[in-house]
């Protein structure tokens, strides 16, 4: 196997021979076995070009582009079609043809044109010989000279091979050296000097280097970004650094404002304190400067009295004058002490000034300055539990903080509401959690900042209020139908709340505890009108919402749309009738007078031993059955809230009721509106009693459930909501189910 580049090379030209010159004098026989030498060779070149196809395919399946294959293919057959055009198949057996390209190979040569030469001088001797050599050597002529037109200007290369290899190199590169980062061709990657290096198809690595250039252009438009980010910073930090070499200056000067001060004032307290000892020096001085005056006045006095008298010549006089008060006077005098101390000094007290203060004042020209007040933020949507908040605030300035002290207490519209505790926190941190709070209450905050300077000014105060607490489901007054309910609820807060949201979850399917959650949200009041699918399951929670956020959940409760349910109303109850724990089973003892002394509520029956269900508030068909006894005596039926409590159910145009009475020969039914019965017999006794309200049609109809039979029906016009009503003439027990569906044998 030989490279390909050595059959398109002037070295794949010398395994032949040069031809000598002066061949022209050849005889037959050296020109039959030049003819089979060649033909041999050429044999063994068409056998090379044939297994080239071959040689790529294993080449392409070694280096893994398999995938290229065709495109290889397409490179290199414009050179497999000309090897095979220069070396034609062995089986065609014309030497003609192989001379000629060996002629063609050797036209740019100076051998070759030397042979030309050489062969054009032989040929008028070359008369006698052979006609159909002639014409071989003829042929191989007009080759050469065809050949030779074509040839390139390198040497050694034949013209044809040349015009190849120029359009090889103007082929478009159709893959990309990954090593050498550049495109290359296929036929460079199997026999090039890319042979060994990694490739990748053009497109899918134009693709490549666009998506890194696009990763490099988002690194680059974020480094924009983060350098514009700081670059604004920057600004900032240029408006801060002059904001604070004016506070910083403003601080000097006040510092040293309050250090001249205290300065001025300590000169003018040490000036007066000298001021008020000089004074008193001066009056010490002066009082006993006048007191020495005086005490010379009298010597001198005493000194001229003395020498008159002891000039007196008389004896008689002398004596009387010398026992005279003059006498006693002067002993006086010479008895009291001379004080010849001086009362004061004249130096001054050494005053020692205290510069603590000034020092003081001095030394906080280098420390920090006590920080600006906070802001405290607004109370965040969901920021407060029932028992908890979180208050957050900010500070707007570079001071610098060691902690915060928050402050809080309750909201009062009571006038003493300064009188509330107040209570204090200090963190660290710009927000905190205050845990063991009232529900649904308000509190007021306000905030300071510390430091080693001192404490900030108080922030702006703001009120904080807690969530509510739950609300408590009313499960005993919850009535609901096939496609409706209405719940009902109380809330536990003191102060009202903003409004209630109810939550359903359907159970689709109950042990697997699939659900899906719906919210009915701005409910103002304690209770709400449910819409619901059919004969389904559904669990409702209540929450209480204020500005603090929402409450938890309350306890769910469990409707099932299969039915209508309703409750009773205990209210209404005669003091003789009791209702037993289920709820649903009411009962009577033996007493033969109903109008006893019980206490009885405002709104319970009087007279008839009675009760009241929970008004049926939704349109359509309700359904429900009483279970009964065969010696009791009843009224079932429905009735208006405004139905008279101190009458019989069916006496009246309020009430509409089914009444059994035991007579000594028969069970005897009635059904009452207005006191008003029409005449039926019932044969089988009823043991349990369906009753079908049809606000739609205006209809109440009664069945005997155990036998499916339809008993009678009032056709009335309803003109408001109706309640189930149920009372017992004689001690007994009533059983009232509900939440059953309408049997199909009711529209019958």
């Amino acid at each position: 196997f030989y490279h390909m580049d050595l059959y398109g090379s002037r070295e794949r030209f010398d395994i032949f021979p040069e031809e000598p010159s002066g061949q022209g004098d050849r005889s037959p026989g050296d020109t039959r076995r030049e003819s089979a030498l060649r033909n041999e060779k050429f044999q063994h070149s068409q056998e090379a070009g044939c297994d080239l196809e071959k040689e790529v395919a294993e080449l392409a399946k070694m280096y893994g582009l398999d995938e290229d294959r065709e495109k290889e293919l397409e490179l290199l057959g414009g050179h497999l079609e000309m090897v095979e055009s220069r070396w034609p198949p062995a089986c065609t057996g014309k030497a003609e043809s192989q001379g000629s390209v060996y002629n063609a190979s050797k036209s740019s040569s100076p051998v070759k044109d030397q042979s030309q030469s050489t062969k054009q001088q032989g040929l008028p001797g070359e008369a006698s010989q052979d006609e159909d050599q002639s014409k071989a050597r003829a042929e191989d002529e007009a080759e050469s000279h065809a050949w030779s037109r074509e040839g390139l200007s390198s040497g050694g290369m034949s013209g044809e091979w040349g015009s190849q290899a120029v359009s090889e190199e103007e082929e478009a590169a159709d893959v990309f050296c990954s090593t050498c980062k550049m495109p290359i061709r296929a036929f460079d990657k199997l026999f090039g000097e890319h042979k060994d290096h990694d490739v990748a198809q053009l497109p899918s690595a134009e693709e490549s280097e666009k998506e890194e250039i696009h990763k490099n252009m988002c690194k680059l438009e974020e480094q924009i970004v983060q350098m514009e980010n700081f670059a604004s910073h920057l600004e900032e930090i240029f408006i801060t650094v002059e904001e604070n070499f004016g506070r910083q200056e403003q601080n000097f000067e006040v510092h040293y404002n309050n250090a001249v001060q205290v300065l001025a004032q300590k000169y003018e307290e040490q000036l007066e304190a000298l001021g008020e000892e000089k004074r008193q020096k001066l009056e010490a001085l002066y009082g006993q400067l006048i007191s020495c005056g005086e005490h010379l006045d009298t010597c001198k006095e005493l000194t001229d009295t003395t020498q008159e008298l002891y000039l007196e010549n008389d004896k008689a006089d002398f004596m009387k004058t010398f026992f005279s008060p003059y006498n006693y006077r002067l002993e006086e005098f010479l008895k009291k002490e001379v004080d010849l101390e001086l009362s004061t000094l004249p130096d001054f007290e050494e005053r020692v000034i205290d510069f603590s203060e000034v020092e003081q004042l001095m030394n906080s020209i280098n420390t920090i300055p006590a920080p600006c007040a906070p802001v405290i933020n607004p109370q965040a949507p969901n920021a407060a539990t029932g028992t908890s908040l979180r208050v957050c605030w900010g500070l707007f300035s570079d001071d610098t903080v060691e902690c915060y002290q928050l402050c809080y207490k309750p909201v009062s519209n009571e006038r003493r509401s300064d009188e509330q505790a107040e209570h204090t926190l200090k963190v660290k941190e710009t927000y905190c959690t205050i845990i063991n709070l009232l529900p649904n209450t308000q509190y007021e905050f306000w905030v300071s900042a510390l430091n080693a300077a001192g404490i900030s000014p108080p922030s702006e105060r703001a009120v904080y209020v807690t969530a509510p607490s739950p609300p408590t489901i009313k499960s005993k007054k919850i009535r609901s139908c096939e496609n409706a309910a209405l719940v009902c609820w109380e809330s536990r807060d003191i102060n009202p709340v903003d409004s209630y949201m109810v939550e359903l979850s359907k159970l689709t399917d109950e042990e697997n505890g699939d659900i899906i959650t719906e919210s009915i949200v701005g409910i103002p009041n304690c209770e709400v009108l449910i819409h619901l699918q059919p004969r389904q399951s559904y669990r409702i929670c209540v929450r209480a919402l204020n500005l603090g956020g929402s409450s938890e959940r309350s306890e769910p409760v469990l409707i099932r749309t299969t039915g209508t349910y309703f409750c009773l109303n205990e209210d209404t109850a005669h003091p003789l009738l009791a209702i037993l724990d289920d709820g649903f089973t009411i009962a009577c003892d033996e007493l033969e007078n109903p109008e006893c002394d019980l206490p009885v509520y405002d709104n319970s029956f009087t007279r008839c031993i009675g009760i009241l269900g929970s008004l049926i508030p939704f349109p359509g068909k309700h359904y429900w059955e009483v279970e009964v006894e065969e010696d009791t005596e009843y009224r079932i039926g429905v009735a208006f809230e405004n139905t008279p409590r101190h009458g019989y159910l069916g006496a009246n145009n309020s009430s509409w009721c089914m009444r059994h009475i035991i007579t000594p020969s028969r069970h005897k039914y009635e059904f009452l509106h207005s006191g008003m019965m029409p005449d039926i017999r019932i044969t089988v006794p009823p043991r349990r009693i369906g009753i079908l309200l049809d606000y739609e049609n205006c209809r109440l109809s009664f069945f005997n459930a155990d036998i499916a039979q339809h008993l009678y029906a009032f056709n009335s016009h309803f003109q408001h909501y109706v309640h189930p009503c149920f009372a017992l003439e004689t001690p007994g027990i009533l059983r009232i189910h509900t939440g059953i569906a309408i049997p199909p044998w009711t529209a019958l």
